[in-house]
């Protein structure tokens, strides 16, 4: 039986993690469970899954929690500290992070430097500190399993190695274009809600606005160049409106293996968290007659300027993509909450990155969370000015 651990288990991926887990009864124990402020969705975790370990980071909800937990259950400090306990604790077998944004990164790092392995859905500390991450892996013997559908498609598609480098050209890596890609004339007159409704996928509010802007993409583009050791070059960004191929890889003799199903996340989470098994899923099965048609297109880079700062990011290296990644989050959190436009999110994200003077070529963990911080300032002071 293995032992896992969820952070961000009120979340999207986080519930979906647990329809596994119930639909596969003895295979796993949840050991821990982490959430941000949702209190009572996580009590009612608790009391189904009896873990040793919970954690909440809003400390105000995880007064109530402790009024809801019985003997058997303990709850760790609230905040990053308590991510961090959890993570690193004995008696797990895999940690599945669900984290939204560079909270995750020092997780995750407690994770690996505790020789678990991780499922990793919180892309942005492998866009922040990727390659660092996968050599701190490799020194701890733990293993770093990508939950995000395309990710898990390559993975997949490589028959579960993590090094792309000697045998293959390219990497096409599918987007489903989000909320906005068919959409004519400007996009200054976005709402908050029109941006929310993503056409595919159900997920949380920061990784929407990201999917709608294409930032999400790029992210992902940044973190499979370090998770399979492979140039950013050789990663080749397709629309795909379907999201029914989530991922391709092509070999340095032409064939080209994909990954297909339904767009539904439980699928890759289920991979990650039973890999090298493949028991049996929930998810519908997808029938190719079922598949009336197949698109692909280039994206607009003009139009979508966050996918091309994103590459940028990737290309430059070094500690650009923590700053990408900051004033990325720094710019979603003032659209959603009203105080930007839409299109105002690549301009933040545009003059933090052009604000960075020397670019360390190998930052180290401590040096990210330096620029992480200054770049979150720098972007918030961006943010004002737009806001008067």
């Amino acid at each position: 039986m293995k032992k896992i651990v969820i952070l961000g288990s009120t979340g999207s991926i986080g519930r979906n993690a647990l329809d596994v887990v119930r639909a596969h009864p003895g295979r796993f124990k949840v050991v821990g469970l982490a959430a941000h402020s949702n209190a009572k969705a996580l009590a009612k975790q608790v009391a189904e899954f009896r873990p040793r370990w919970a954690s909440l980071f809003d400390a105000e909800a995880g007064s109530y929690l402790r009024e809801c937990l019985d003997g058997f259950c303990r709850a760790l400090p609230h905040g990053v500290e308590g991510l961090v306990d959890m993570s690193s604790r004995a008696g797990a077998d895999l940690v599945l992070t669900s984290l939204v944004g560079g909270v995750g990164f020092r997780p995750l790092l407690a994770a690996i430097r505790g020789g678990k392995d991780v499922a990793i859905a919180n892309k942005e500390p492998m866009v922040m500190a990727g390659a660092q991450f996968m050599a701190e892996a490799r020194r701890r013997g733990a293993r770093i399993l990508p939950v995000d559908s395309e990710p898990s498609a390559i993975f997949q598609c490589l028959g579960g190695r993590l090094d792309a480098s000697g045998a293959v050209r390219r990497i096409f890596l599918t987007a489903s274009g989000g909320a906005f890609y068919r959409r004519k004339g400007p996009l200054s007159a976005v709402t908050v809600d029109e941006a929310l409704r993503h056409p595919t996928w159900k997920m949380g509010r920061k990784i929407t606005i990201d999917s709608a802007t294409l930032m999400n993409k790029g992210f992902e583009a940044i973190e499979i160049s370090n998770l399979f050791n492979i140039p950013l070059s050789k990663i080749e960004v397709v629309v795909h409106p379907q999201s029914i191929l989530h991922s391709a890889v092509e070999f340095n003799d032409g064939s080209i293996i994909a990954q297909l199903s339904h767009p539904d996340m439980r699928l890759p989470i289920q991979y990650a968290m039973t890999y090298p098994e493949r028991p049996p899923s929930v998810v519908r099965p997808l029938g190719l007659s079922e598949m009336k048609r197949l698109d692909f297109e280039t994206p607009d880079l003009k139009r979508f300027q966050c996918l091309a700062l994103a590459l940028e990011a990737g290309r430059q290296g070094g500690a650009m993509p923590a700053v990408l990644n900051a004033a990325d989050e720094v710019a979603v959190a003032a659209f959603l909450g009203r105080r930007i436009r839409f299109t105002d999110i690549p301009r933040v994200v545009d003059k933090t990155m052009s604000k960075l003077g020397r670019n360390p070529l190998s930052p180290s963990f401590e040096d990210v969370i330096e620029i992480d911080a200054w770049a979150r300032s720098q972007a918030a002071r961006t943010v004002r000015g737009i806001g008067r």
